[in-house]
């Protein structure tokens, strides 16, 4: 079934695997407010359990703000979750305070050995914004500072840790023209250098989201954007009429260099935010559902829909291989 709570809503989130166990961990807001647009300054973390990715147990609520003034005080964004050599698990989300209007985004880090209750490492604050390569906030630019939505896994290639952000280059005169994909490493979770972005694109306002991994020795970076952030150097490369969605970059190594994949989005519609992961059964999309046929907001988790890849590393969604009655 559906990830689905009665009085809340849920959009972005993220997987991790314990033994035979899925563990989703998602943002919510109570429907209580009426407005979904309210939702995103109103957040928690939930956080629920499966072992086929469509049955899930709820867990109840995990992480949410500090109890401010704090750096996250106002909210706890979209992150990863992932587990060390010895064992601890490590969340990494984004923060915004009060003070700056929420204006300002920034990066956290916090353990947990039980994978629900997480304590802040510190004040919390794992990486911030600093040096030419990111573009500070700018009104009339953008709304935002752009530097959110960590992505963390272990370096493939040798030592250490590798995060991927959302995040913006300066001096691009055209505001859809600057969304990059940051990046960071870390010898042990702990302590950050931030390095230049692996991808400058061009291509896109904002690339939410990132999730990188590997299949069949080809690297993915799937990021999710809207139609109103596509680029006119966008527009000319995919003919595709503009649309909210999720899409991918591809590269032969996990450093880059990152090229947006070619043809239409991989997946547009009514889902956001979507993950791709390794199953028994092969590789399986979820996103959130953003809108029902009526443009109403829905804010749930999909069920899982198949993906294939074809001679040339392409993804494919399949939707028609789902089962009869799943909610896709």
């Amino acid at each position: 079934m559906v990830l689905a709570l009665k009085d809340k809503w849920i959009w972005d989130f993220w997987l991790a695997q314990d033994g035979d166990d899925w563990h989703i961990y998602f943002l919510q807001a109570d429907k209580s407010l009426i407005d979904p647009d309210l939702r995103h300054r109103n957040v928690t973390q939930g956080h629920a359990v499966s072992k086929d990715l469509s049955d899930w147990t709820h867990l109840g609520t995990g992480f949410k703000p500090s109890e401010g003034p704090a750096w996250d005080d106002w909210t706890t964004w979209t992150g990863s979750v992932l587990k060390d050599d010895d064992g601890l698990w490590h969340l990494f989300y984004t923060g915004t305070p009060h003070a700056e209007d929420g204006m300002k985004q920034r990066i956290g880090h916090a353990t947990s050995t039980d994978m629900h209750n997480w304590q802040r490492v510190g004040d919390g604050l794992a990486l911030d914004i600093s040096g030419p390569d990111y573009e500070e906030f700018t009104p009339g630019h953008w709304h935002d500072r752009a530097f959110r939505d960590p992505w963390v896994m272990k370096n493939p290639n040798g030592d250490g840790w590798l995060m991927y952000m959302v995040a913006r280059v300066p001096g691009i005169a055209e505001p859809n023209a600057g969304g990059s994909v940051g990046f960071a490493t870390s010898p042990d979770l702990y302590t950050w250098t931030l390095q230049p972005p692996v991808y400058r694109g061009g291509m896109f306002g904002q690339m939410e989201v990132p999730q990188v991994f590997e299949v069949d020795g080809r690297w993915y970076c799937l990021f999710c954007t809207d139609g109103s952030h596509w680029s006119n150097a966008y527009k000319a490369f995919n003919p595709q009429t503009p649309t909210r969605g999720s899409h991918y970059l591809i590269a032969d190594n996990p450093l880059g260099p990152w090229e947006v994949a070619p043809g239409p989005f991989f997946d547009s519609g009514n889902r956001y935010a979507g993950k791709v992961v390794k199953t028994a059964d092969g590789l399986k999309y979820l996103g959130f559902i953003h809108d029902d046929a009526d443009g109403e907001f829905v804010g749930e988790v999909c069920d899982p829909i198949p993906v294939s890849v074809d001679e040339n590393g392409l993804l494919h969604l399949h939707p028609e291989r789902v089962a009869p009655g799943a909610k896709i």
